[in-house]
């Protein structure tokens, strides 16, 4: 067990370091030959791309050993016909067979899904990073919390709903394109000012935490819901996580707009 543990952390290095090789190549390449200048603290840079590649490294083999098996395993349990018909042998008999099955019947399935949404995304670093920036150069107009919370709910919402497609069989494109329809229309009318940073909220969720529990999340459930496919089915919940933060942080920034309002006319 330790040495195919020792194994999976070599081989990470070795394969960390080739993805970054063209990074450093490019860096390297502007540096010497279009600035021409020797860069500052060498020593340091050097050090901090070590505990890059390293840090790196543990982190791709934390997520096979321990977020892809547990999000797989959660998914696999709570799919479960024997879990979900509470051991009625005949009902799992039926549920095999059948062609159209009940959503409702996977209500835990979307209550994880719900709060693991919510949990994972709060704990995104990504995300802590973009919401203290964004307080700072508003000088706390933008809440750091309100940010991160607003966020944190939709991808709540994003991956349940997808959860739901996943299990209801519904086409992908029909909930995409009614998302980011009724995006562009909450564009128009919410505060200009939180346009762009509700537009980056959508691409900081999906970073180090929440995408690998998510698509396991999404590959187990198409893996284990009769007819189902995992390639077609079962990817996808990161685009739902994707495009429900931007629908709500837009909408904190409105209701938070009127409510400012309705202070100033009591005044």
């Amino acid at each position: 067990m330790e040495n195919d543990l020792i194994q999976s952390i070599l081989d990470a290095l070795g394969g960390t370091f080739i993805d970054i090789l063209p990074i450093i190549l490019v860096l390297g390449f502007f540096q010497a030959v279009a600035i021409r200048k020797k860069v500052p603290n060498l020593g340091t840079i050097l050090f901090g791309l070590v505990l890059v590649v390293v840090g790196l490294s543990i982190f791709i083999v934390g997520l096979e050993k321990c977020v892809f098996p547990i999000g797989t395993q959660m998914a696999n349990q709570l799919t479960d016909l024997n879990f979900l018909t509470s051991g009625d042998e005949a009902a799992v008999e039926e549920l095999q067979t059948s062609s159209n099955i009940d959503p409702a019947i996977y209500l835990w399935t979307y209550i994880f899904a719900f709060l693991i949404g919510f949990s994972t995304t709060l704990a995104e670093p990504a995300l802590i990073a973009v919401a203290l920036k964004a307080k700072e150069i508003t000088t706390g107009a933008i809440s750091a919390w309100g940010l991160r919370i607003s966020v944190a709910l939709g991808v709540a919402i994003g991956v349940t709903l997808g959860v739901y497609r996943i299990v209801s069989g519904d086409p992908l494109h029909y909930y995409i394109a009614t998302g980011y329809a009724f995006l562009l229309v909450q564009t128009y009318f919410s505060p200009k000012m939180i346009i762009p940073l509700a537009y980056d909220s959508g691409g900081v969720t999906t970073s180090t935490v929440t995408v690998p529990l998510i698509a396991a999340l999404g590959i187990g459930l198409a893996s284990n819901v009769p007819g189902r496919s995992p390639l077609i089915d079962g990817f996808g919940l990161i685009a739902f996580a994707s495009l429900f933060p931007m629908i709500t942080v837009m909408g904190y920034a409105m209701i938070t707009e009127i409510l400012a309002k309705r202070k100033q006319i009591k005044e």
